[in-house]
């Protein structure tokens, strides 16, 4: 394994990930703010007139709402175009892959930062989502450089990764929304600093280091030999692609994380008005609980998976994952304690900690070396799409039903991957072809 290339890799996603996420706390005041600086006729305006029709005329059910759709316009780009950086990868290498989608990452924080309008706000997520095939194809390089039997443990490198942006970046958000440039009353729609500019340079200042980090540290990890190969017919569709890839489990698979994740993402959404609404919860609190899942699902990513996939294999620690979370959806769902809540979370996040590793393992193990990018694309893209759908799904279920449905729903929808898995195959050892891993 070449640790210092993987490492280049942690970093990527990582850094990837927490100036992604800096936008998250920022929702509730960035609806506000923009209302007011466009007014009701506007392309917002027009937006809350919508989301109102599903929300009603309660204030924080459209502030859910409104960041529900601006989180799922990300996902479903990425969902989008996630496949083609991953089959461009497979065809021109993994490194000029990242440095063109990192460098238009850069370029969409740097329109966030003079976003004065929400038109502009709108198109800097835009390009982020198109641009954001980076973790895929960080994945590929992950699965180059590693082989089979510790292809496992590069995946997991990868998801402590996820947990630990996801910890950093909500909480420099938070924080950052202090330094204001620009005060409301004060700024000017159009092509200009407003409000959201200090957090937004953060994110900028945080993407350039990544570009950079690339740019001058990464190697090529895809050998030139390797390249070309099954890339000849190439979809902008990605449901064509997934069609394309006829690899044993890996359809299979993909199925399983879509409903999983989807299930996963609209409760994952929905816990911090729970908390507040159920149990009282300040900022405070929210910033806490998020950190305990941040924390638990690094510990479970990073120690008791690997560990499991060692021992019994990535099929059966996917199911021990699904049987934890399932439980914990249900305890979540009717906790009337912080105890009990957070006895949940425990439950939930010891479930992704072990399923998501896992299935990214299996995918990228069922899949020969040069086609790892374009698998592993579509297996992102379906995770952008669950992204794009669960906190949509878990708003309007929370606001039109009851604040538990959203976990009762996603306990239920995680019947299906469980069975679903009892049906995949062995893993075969690609870096071996005549081997076949009996793990399974």
């Amino acid at each position: 394994m070449k640790k210092p290339t993987l490492l280049i890799v942690f970093l990527t996603v990582f850094i990837d990930v927490v100036g992604f996420s800096i936008i998250f706390p920022l929702f509730p005041e960035m609806l506000d703010y923009y209302i007011e600086l466009d007014g009701k006729d506007s392309l917002i305006g027009s937006l809350v007139a919508w989301l109102s029709k599903f929300a009603g005329d309660d204030k924080n059910a459209v502030a859910t709402l409104f960041g529900g759709v601006l989180g799922s316009l990300y996902g479903f780009l990425q969902f989008l175009f996630a496949p083609i950086w991953g089959a461009y990868s497979d065809r021109r290498g993994r490194r000029p892959t990242l440095i063109f989608t990192l460098g238009g990452i850069v370029l969409a924080n740097l329109i966030w930062v003079f976003a004065g309008s929400f038109a502009l706000l709108v198109l800097g997520r835009a390009l982020g989502g198109i641009m954001a095939g980076n973790i895929s194809t960080a994945s590929a390089v992950a699965a180059d450089i590693t082989s089979g039997k510790n292809r496992a443990s590069g995946m997991i490198l990868i998801g402590v990764a996820l947990g630990l942006g996801f910890i950093l970046g909500p909480a420099i958000g938070g924080f950052a929304y202090g330094w204001q440039l620009v005060e409301q009353g004060k700024a000017v729609p159009g092509l200009a600093l407003h409000p959201f500019s200090g957090p937004a340079i953060i994110a900028l200042a945080i993407a350039g280091v990544n570009w950079l980090l690339v740019i001058f540290l990464l190697s090529e990890s895809l050998p030139p030999e390797k390249r070309g190969q099954h890339t000849a017919q190439r979809s902008f569709n990605p449901f064509v692609q997934l069609k394309r890839i006829h690899l044993p489990g890996v359809a299979r698979t993909n199925l399983i994380y879509f409903v999983y994740w989807s299930a996963f993402s609209s409760v994952e959404f929905t816990i911090a008005f729970f908390a507040t609404e159920r149990l009282g919860f300040k900022p405070v609190n929210i910033a806490w609980m998020f950190v305990f899942i941040g924390l638990s699902l690094i510990f479970f990513q990073g120690g008791v998976a690997r560990q499991l996939i060692k021992r019994v294999g990535e099929r059966r620690t996917a199911l021990a994952g699904v049987c934890s979370t399932l439980p914990g959806f249900l305890i979540i769902g009717n906790a009337t304690s912080t105890a009990m809540l957070y006895g949940g979370l425990l439950l939930m996040t010891a479930g992704s900690g072990m399923t998501m590793p896992s299935l990214n393992s299996l995918v990228s193990r069922y899949t020969p070396g040069d086609r790892q990018g374009l698998s592993l694309g579509v297996f992102r893209s379906l995770g952008s799409l669950s992204r794009a759908i669960g906190p949509i799904t878990g708003g309007l279920l929370y606001w039109k039903f009851d604040n538990s449905m959203p976990f009762w729903v996603g306990a239920a929808f995680l019947i299906v991957p469980f069975f679903m898995m009892l049906g995949l195959p062995p893993v075969r050892d690609h870096d071996k072809p005549a081997a076949v891993n009996r793990e399974q």
